[in-house]
């Protein structure tokens, strides 16, 4: 399907529909926005109604080539104060009350001896290029209802305007449009369009296949291709057995189509890690400066760092936390021990009706178990594989109590039954994980040179505190990533304390902790066991404190070296079939339940490695 199968098609629609909406939504709605709604409604969607923006490299570059329009406003005379002069005014703001709109006119420019004395004529610069029909320059449909948007704005304000130009910064070009009855009624009526949607509680459809979406700077939120393949591919249950059907009819093409990569692989940007005592973060213009004392130990571009983690007693300035949360890199504090304390974030979680839909489903209790159903199934199945690939001898025994656990979960009635199903597993994977450790201890002392009272011996879980070197470092992992999680949760608009299978509770996380179940075993162990096994960690870089035991300075460099590196490490969606790194997934994973809470697809996606 093309794109222009979702075109949005103008109809008829009265003035009391008009008055109707001016009255439920009186914010007036800028002109950029409706250049989105034509284009995409889904992203006009995201943009006006949900707050949500993403640069990339597209909108950077318009920016650059906004940076003369938008150096400031000059002066523009009224309507009833123009006399035929020339004028050529930008930057200007003018709205018009009586269809809710404004705009920001790159220019405004007229030419002397107009002949009411007031004909003016917008012109709107445009990054790209224009569209060629019959070898001729021509307009695309949302730059065409943009220009006449502006238009409306300017003969609401008095103005006489008849034309408009669109100058296309790509080729150079200057596009003049007619500006006539016919094309101001169909401009109005998609105002009332954009309204209406805005109104509605569902998010427009995803565009299909669309050759729009690999340049849009909000496609790794949209998901397009990634919401349309799980409805197509989802499953309804006749007569207790699953059926697959495609949403799209009988175009099975449609419906087994290659999910497009349209998210990058990687994210960038790199979180930072400080963990020295007495530290001080500050900054000089854009740079994240690192001190002890008078001493610079390190500077960071704050451009290229996703977000702080402060262990223990490391202080920030005042105006080094007002950058972070002007730039939205979150700081996240733990203790020194690595107990994760909480977050300092900006206003960068909007999306209060997420919100909404995610406090109305955790109280519906079928929806609520529905999710901590496939929660803990999957979490189930990921220990399994985890001990499959792992294990120096997986024993048949553990596999298959395993399967018949995760099996049992998914019938499960009741979220405390849910509770024994997961113990149960637990007990059974933890019995078993000390035959995935195969660190040799002596050469661990003789590593580092320092002789140690640990070892890497593990013989339960344990924790608050932990009292083992592998306990420690699984405490630790489950802090790091449930802090990733957070974050996440946050970026999203979600209210991370408000879970679904762990219950609200006083500081605790419960919906990042939802989130965790099924990676726990695929990043949370499988970080302590490579940073075991490859002695990224030794048994020297532990020390007890009462009777908890702790990772020192050095081992937890070490330790967030190898987290770092699980989190980049590629791995292929078994659902699109496409590589991601770990942490790229924990956010589509994030967004896929935000899918699911909005009632885009039937159900939660966890992931399930194979």
């Amino acid at each position: 399907m093309s794109t222009d199968a979702q075109r949005i098609q103008p109809v008829r629609i009265d003035e009391d529909l008009v008055h109707h909406l001016k009255l439920k939504l009186p914010d007036l709605l800028p002109a950029r926005m409706l250049n989105e709604f034509v284009y995409c409604p889904r992203l006009f969607f995201y943009e006006w109604v949900e707050g949500v923006f993403e640069n990339s490299a597209d909108t950077l570059d318009g920016q650059a080539k906004h940076s003369r329009v938008d150096s400031g406003p000059s002066a523009m005379p009224a309507a009833k104060d123009m006399d035929g002069e020339t004028i050529h005014s930008r930057s200007v703001t003018l709205s018009s009350e009586r269809v809710g709109l404004t705009a920001k006119l790159d220019l405004i420019e007229s030419d002397v001896g107009a002949a009411d004395g007031k004909s003016v004529r917008p012109v709107d610069y445009k990054r790209g290029k224009p569209r060629e029909v019959d070898g001729s320059p021509t307009p695309w449909p949302s730059d065409r209802i943009q220009i006449a948007a502006q238009a409306l704005v300017l003969r609401d304000n008095g103005y006489t305007c008849d034309e408009g130009i669109l100058y296309y910064a790509a080729t150079k070009q200057r596009v003049r449009i007619e500006i006539d009855d016919a094309l101001i009624s169909e401009t109005e009526q998609f105002i009332v369009q954009a309204r209406m949607a805005a109104l509605n509680d569902q998010i427009p459809e995803p565009l299909v296949d669309s050759p729009k979406c690999p340049r849009c700077s909000l496609v790794g939120i949209c998901l397009p291709d990634e919401t349309n393949a799980l409805r197509a591919r989802a499953l309804r249950f006749e007569e207790r057995r699953p059926v697959q059907f495609s949403l799209f009819g009988n175009d099975e093409q449609k419906a087994t189509a290659e999910v497009r990569q349209l998210v990058a692989a990687r994210n960038d940007l790199r979180p930072l890690y400080l963990n020295s005592q007495g530290f001080r973060v500050g900054k000089s213009g854009e740079v994240i400066q690192v001190k002890d004392g008078d001493s610079l130990k390190q500077e960071v571009r704050l451009g290229e760092v996703s977000q702080i983690n402060l262990f223990g007693n490391v202080q920030l300035s005042t105006q080094a936390i007002q950058s972070f949360c002007a730039a939205e890199v979150p700081v996240c504090y733990f203790s020194q021990g690595g107990w994760f304390y909480g977050i300092t974030s900006g206003l960068n979680s909007r999306n209060v009706f997420l919100r909404q839909r995610q406090f109305i489903s955790a109280g519906h209790e079928s929806t609520a178990l529905r999710l901590s159903r496939e929660l803990v199934v999957g979490k189930i199945r990921n220990q399994r594989t985890l001990l499959q690939r792992n294990h120096i001898e997986p024993p048949e025994t553990a596999l298959r109590q395993l399967k018949v656990l995760a099996e049992k979960a998914e019938v499960a009635t009741a979220l405390d039954v849910l509770l024994g199903i997961e113990g149960s597993a637990a007990r059974v994977y933890f019995g078993e994980f000390a035959g995935m450790l195969k660190a040799d201890e002596n050469s661990d002392s003789a590593h580092k040179g320092v002789p140690t009272e640990f070892s890497f011996d593990f013989t339960l879980r344990n924790r608050r505190p932990p009292r083992d070197p592998v306990n420690a470092l699984l405490s630790l992992a489950y802090s790091i990533l449930v802090k990733d999680l957070t974050i996440t949760c946050y970026s999203l608009g979600f209210d991370p304390y408000w879970g679904f299978y762990h219950q609200p509770r006083f500081g605790r996380p419960a919906l990042a902790l939802d989130l965790m179940e099924p990676f726990r075993p695929l990043i949370a162990d499988s970080l302590v066991l490579t940073a075991i096994n490859t002695r990224m960690v030794t048994t020297a870089d532990f020390i007890r404190s009462g009777p908890s035991v702790a990772l020192k300075p050095s081992g937890r460099k070490g330790f967030f070296h190898a987290y770092e590196l699980r989190m980049d490490t590629l791995v292929t969606h078994p659902m699109f079939e496409y590589r991601v790194s770990y942490r790229r997934l924990l956010e589509i994973q994030a967004r896929l339940l935000a899918r699911f809470l909005n009632g885009e697809i039937d159900d939660y996606p966890v992931f399930v490695t194979r």
